[in-house]
């Protein structure tokens, strides 16, 4: 018997070198991630840095199926940002590709290491305007519908391109 695939939010983002080609490219390999399907893709977005510098970033939001588990999944996207060259110098610090595990089905996990959802998506337009492109009635677990956190980020720039 195969284990059911458990739909995904991933948070994607960069703002050095091509940024947009490097979300592009990072957007196609999540969906060849083992055990995984790709199942919708936000459109791309510009937004400024926030509670960072640098230059402005490219942002989007996919939607995954997937039979690995949180933390597999989890590796397997640093293992991306690695291979795009990704260093943490600091926090905040600018990056060539940044990918986050905002959703896992209906799941709260608080570990070390992963924490869904991810504790920072409300508070972020980068993340909510393409997450509710994809879904506009998703519901984030013990926190509500997702676009009753809009009102609290419509002061943050973005922009689709």
């Amino acid at each position: 018997m195969s284990v059911a695939r458990t739909p995904c939010y991933i948070g994607i983002g960069a703002n050095l070198g091509d940024a947009r080609d490097t979300v592009t490219q990072a957007i196609a390999l999540i969906g060849k991630l083992p055990q995984t399907q790709l199942a919708a893709t936000s459109s791309l977005f510009s937004t400024a840095p926030v509670d960072a510098g640098g230059d402005d970033y490219v942002n989007a939001v996919v939607k995954i199926d997937t039979r690995l588990q949180p933390i597999e999944l989890l590796q397997a996207l640093q293992a991306l940002e690695q291979d795009f060259g990704r260093q943490r110098p600091y926090r905040n610090a600018p990056r060539t590709l940044d990918l986050d595990i905002l959703l896992y089905g209906d799941k709260v996990i608080t570990q070390d290491s992963l924490e869904i959802p991810h504790p920072r998506m409300t508070q972020r337009a980068f993340v909510l305007i393409p997450l509710l492109e994809i879904d506009p009635f998703i519901t984030i677990p013990k926190q509500g519908p997702a676009h009753n956190f809009v009102p609290a980020v419509a002061g943050q720039a973005i922009r689709k391109i």
